[in-house]
């Protein structure tokens, strides 16, 4: 079953463009576009005009009428080719060379700073340990002295 046409209309001041296409984005396509003008209100659905029986004649292609130039004028026209996406640059030796080394010197750099966070933490425990040994023993000291204190208070009593 074939999808039924309508027609469309776009207009950029200077000239009108009609085409017959089944759906918006074919509309679009036809004018060479990719931002979607049906959305700014520049182009929109027609059912009545000059230029809707000729695009309904050749359906998919643009009729496009002079408005401010070339007044009156009405042709079929082709679409705009579409401007071609440039390419990405493909990097060169010297380049690749110059991230390999980076990317390296960056491994480099995570492994001693791995290396040092754990020569820290090492550090941090043993002195942990320290501290704790510590706190044992001047517990143990002040519970002697305590003692011995107690001892000395109760022969005085």
């Amino acid at each position: 079953m074939a999808r039924k046409l309508k027609v469309f209309c776009y207009s950029d001041g200077f000239h009108s463009w009609t085409v017959a296409a089944p759906s918006r984005a074919r509309a679009l396509e036809a004018w060479g576009v990719k931002r979607d003008l049906f959305k700014d209100g520049s182009a929109r659905e027609i059912d009545v005009g000059p230029d809707r029986a000729a695009a309904l004649a050749a359906p998919g292609e643009l009729i496009e009428r002079g408005l401010a130039v070339d007044i009156g004028k009405v042709e079929r026209t082709r679409a705009p080719k579409a401007k071609p996406k440039p390419e990405k640059p493909k990097p060169d030796a010297k380049a690749r060379a110059k991230i390999e080394a980076l990317e390296a010197e960056l491994d480099a750099l995570d492994e001693a700073q791995a290396k040092e966070s754990a020569a820290i933490e090492a550090e941090r425990e043993a002195l942990e340990r320290r501290a704790g040994a510590l706190a044992k023993r001047q517990r143990k000291a002040r519970e002697a002295l305590k003692a011995k204190l107690k001892a000395a208070r109760t022969k005085l009593s």
